[in-house]
């Protein structure tokens, strides 16, 4: 006696469901993939190259009513922008907070300006830069 097969002759019948369903699985993947690899490189570009201004605090000096703060600027030749800087009381309650424009053609430029405060304030914080 012989064994019956079980299986399918195979192009009679067309695919199995689920050679489809993979095929399908496959696609959305790529698709979902691509689409995501697209919205990380788009973020990516805007954080790296649209960042035309940074900055950082080098020194700060305070008084009563007002905080002396030396800011070293780097920025794209010719771009302008302004830096946002606080100051905070020993408590930590902010006492004062401004924004300084930069201008100019060149790519570094050293600043001391003035916050002014309400109350003696003890740090100079440097929150951001902005291009405009």
């Amino acid at each position: 006696m012989s064994t019956a097969s079980t299986r399918l002759p195979e192009g009679r019948y067309g695919r199995a469901s689920d050679e489809r369903a993979d095929r399908k699985l496959k696609i959305a993947a790529s698709v979902l993939g691509a689409a995501l690899l697209a919205l990380v490189g788009y973020f990516a570009y805007h954080y790296v190259a649209r960042n035309e201004i940074s900055a950082q605090v080098i020194a700060f000096q305070a008084s009563d009513d007002a905080v002396r703060v030396h800011l070293e600027v780097r920025k794209d030749a010719g771009a302008s922008g302004y830096c946002t800087v606080r100051s905070q009381s020993e408590e930590g309650a902010e006492v004062g907070r401004a924004d300084f424009r930069f201008t100019g053609p060149g790519t570094r430029v050293d600043k001391v300006v003035t916050l002014r405060t309400t109350s003696r304030g003890t740090t100079a914080e440097l929150l951001g830069c902005h291009a405009d």
